[in-house]
């Protein structure tokens, strides 16, 4: 496994909407038979790496939330800013390629996203193109088990607002701080009645000074869904309430993915881009690295764990083929 090359990787800044500088690194540095760019629309690109005409691509994302972290190699373990979510997944994924490649392989892909962390708009640009094939692999930080199921996600913008007064008349105003308490107090008694439904509120903010009451708060919230809470999420969110706007920004519904025998397999609270590539017939979510670890300052990967999620990928795809895509159209 080269671990130069994963320096190199986790020494780019790529925290969303920075991500053109790592595409560009590894259209540089990763090598293959072919290489299409294709462009996102905002600055940003998805590379495809090809051996072949690929019957099972493998997939991950370039960009990470912010901070940066620099990387920081240990003894067995590497840490800093996508260690494991993705940049660990970039490494495990392309070493698997290799490997594949000079056993005699082909009929594979890797397929490398921008913007996940922030929309998956690199995924649902690259579903609007013409490719096609039957089998993704996405790499993600599940302890190298594979999906069975995911959550959904919903987004949605909130705006409360106020009447600003002096806050030593508090009954002649209206404070959009007590607004959303309140919104918050009815959103947790609406989550309480959905096993796994959980949400994350983000993007707070209301500028007043503290003796004048708040004439407006605006948020974010962010729903992880299941399947008996997906539908009545949007319905609870878009209901009329004074003083509330909301504006609804999509997301994915709960979903299943493919297992295969002899791996180990459980459910996942976290989203991806798999559920926007509909290019593809089947889908695997797997890879190295905890979920508990990705997005936290003290973000890391075991070299270990990388190593043999590069074996498991080589597995899927000898599995999914029959043994390698060449030998199976003989």
């Amino acid at each position: 496994m080269d671990l130069e090359l994963f320096k190199e990787i986790l020494s780019v800044d790529s925290t969303s909407g920075r991500e053109r500088a790592l595409s560009e690194l590894l259209a540089s540095r990763l090598e293959a038979p072919a290489l299409e760019r294709f462009e996102v629309g905002d600055g940003t690109e998805n590379l495809l790496f090809s051996w072949g005409e690929p019957s099972v691509v493998f997939c991950t994302h370039m960009d990470t939330v912010p901070p940066y972290i620099p990387p920081v190699f240990l003894e067995d373990r590497v840490c800093g800013r996508g260690a494991c979510d993705a940049k660990g997944q970039i490494l495990a994924l392309y070493t698997a390629c290799k490997r594949l490649e000079a056993s005699g392989a082909d009929g594979f892909g890797l397929l490398l996203l921008s913007g996940e962390e922030t929309g998956s708009f690199g995924a649902k640009a690259f579903a609007r193109t013409p490719f096609r094939a039957p089998f993704l692999i996405v790499g993600e930080p599940t302890e190298n088990r594979m999906v069975s199921s995911s959550k959904g996600t919903k987004a949605f913008s909130l705006r409360l607002a106020g009447e600003a007064f002096h806050s030593g008349y508090p009954q002649f105003g209206v404070s959009a701080v007590e607004l959303f308490v309140d919104f918050v107090g009815a959103l947790r008694e609406f989550a309480a009645g959905y096993e796994g439904l959980t949400y994350n509120i983000g993007l707070l903010h209301s500028d007043n000074p503290q003796n004048i009451l708040s004439p407006e708060l605006s948020c974010r919230v962010y729903f992880r869904t299941t399947a008996a809470s997906d539908a009545a999420v949007c319905d609870w969110m878009m209901q009329p309430r004074e003083r509330v706007e909301v504006e609804a920004f999509g997301g994915d519904a709960p979903a299943e993915y493919v297992t295969l025998e002899g791996f180990e397999s459980a459910p996942a609270a976290f989203g991806s881009d798999a559920p926007h590539l509909s290019n593809f017939g089947h889908k695997i979510i797997c890879g190295p690295g905890s979920i508990a670890f990705a997005h936290r300052p003290d973000e890391h990967v075991l070299l270990a764990d990388l190593s043999r999620a590069a074996d498991l990928y080589v597995a899927m795809f000898r599995a999914l083929t029959g043994g390698d895509s060449r030998s199976s159209r003989e």
